[in-house]
């Protein structure tokens, strides 16, 4: 697959160069990410946040003169249904997300034909390389890719979805999360072996057995197991031992030292409050409030918003992105408001702000016929609308209605 795609680019930067900054540092990026999503704490915070993340849609609209225009077409369908053949959108960005998480770097390749086709998009396809490095020739940027399999590839960086957290010490990567994260990483796995070796505990030595006459090895084992098979055996419902002047017990009292619940969960929330995130949101417990809090601090501008920036700058050309192009994403946060919040949406139907359609999806259920048109109610008009005509009242029959002065 990524012969096919990559294919194209062979012998394309044949003079290319590192590109150095005025500091003489060379942006190379290597991921480090894979170990520390060994932590079950870890993994399952990534896998909270990547599954949250990947439901976002994308939607291709066209702004002009301040309207809004949905384009829809095969760039939207490939971002909000199916990427490229092995992947369909929410796996697509499930793994770009995690990648992001994980690596604090995220690639998109974008797969466009070749001249004869109007370099129209084919698809778009994650790169999951062990190195990257950035590549200058001709006033041009290039990025070149080293993969598990030791392939190497390059391609332009106009052709490169590049997703980015922590962007701060390097000109071009995301700092890694081996440093500020591995210590805390260290610590719960320190804790969890100590809570392994506390259970082991209890098969180790128990006493000390200590006989009083010189024995020979076998004498010695066989005494030591006779003595467990008659008092260290479970089946021993009296609870007392007994020796001879040949031997002397020494019981033994381990007692070994376990980190407590409140500690466990001071170690674990380090590692939530790095994401940013908590323990309601990665067990799924959190309020409407809550939800909302995590979407604008997380999801929104580390997912949503770069996406979108970062995509409508890639896709488009210059041209398309004045005439209004753009590519953003969204997700239905009202899927995570309470029933009460729910209902009281009606309110926004009878006004035209939202169609039927529209609020039974907030619901999950299927739209109905005639849904997707907004309905008014007839008391309400648009601002700057001149009011409805009043229509003349019919005088009521049985007699000539009185004038102002009360004559008949």
């Amino acid at each position: 697959m990524f012969q096919k795609t990559f294919g194209r680019f062979g012998g394309a930067v044949a003079n290319s160069f590192r590109t150095r900054f005025l500091s003489g540092y060379t942006p190379v990026f290597t991921p480090f990410g894979d170990d520390t999503y060994e932590s079950d704490v870890v993994r399952a915070t990534v896998d909270a946040i990547a599954r949250n993340a990947a439901k976002i849609k994308a939607r291709h609209i066209r702004r002009v003169d301040g309207k809004v225009k949905q384009v829809g077409g095969n760039i939207e369908r490939f971002l909000s249904v199916r990427p490229n053949p092995k992947q369909n959108a929410y796996a697509f960005w499930y793994k770009v997300f995690t990648q992001l998480l994980l690596r604090s770097n995220a690639f998109i390749l974008i797969d466009r034909a070749g001249p004869m086709e109007g370099y129209r998009i084919r698809g778009f396809y994650p790169v999951d390389c062990v190195m990257a490095e950035m590549l200058e020739t001709a006033n041009e940027y290039f990025i070149r890719f080293r993969m598990r399999y030791g392939e190497t590839y390059t391609v332009p960086y106009a052709d490169v979805i590049h997703l980015r957290r922590f962007f701060n010490v390097d000109p071009d990567f995301g700092s890694g999360n081996e440093k500020p994260l591995l210590p805390t990483l260290e610590l719960i796995n320190a804790t969890n072996q100590g809570i392994i070796n506390a259970i082991k505990s209890s098969a180790f030595v128990r006493g000390i057995l200590k006989f009083t006459t010189n024995l020979n090895p076998l004498d010695r084992k066989k005494q030591t197991e006779d003595f467990i098979r008659d008092y260290l055996n479970p089946e021993n419902g009296g609870g007392i031992a007994a020796t001879d002047v040949k031997a002397d017990f020494t019981p033994m009292n381990p007692d070994p030292k376990m980190i407590d619940a409140k500690q466990m969960e001071l170690i674990e929330r380090k590692v939530y409050n790095y994401f940013g995130v908590n323990q309601k949101f990665i067990n799924g417990s959190y309020t409407e409030e809550e939800w909302n809090a995590i979407y604008e601090s997380v999801i929104e501008p580390t997912f949503a918003i770069q996406t979108s920036l970062e995509a409508t700058i890639k896709i488009f050309s210059d041209n398309e992105q004045y005439h209004g192009n753009e590519i953003v994403f969204e997700a239905n946060r009202l899927q995570y408001a309470s029933a009460k919040t729910k209902l009281e949406l009606r309110e926004m139907v009878d006004r035209g702000a939202m169609t039927p359609n529209e609020w039974r999806e907030v619901f999950n259920m299927a739209p109905v016929e005639g849904g997707d048109k907004p309905i008014r109610r007839l008391d309400t008009a648009q601002v700057n609308e001149a009011p409805p005509a009043k229509v003349p009242s019919t005088p009521s029959k049985g007699g000539e209605e009185e004038d102002d002065d009360g004559d008949e």
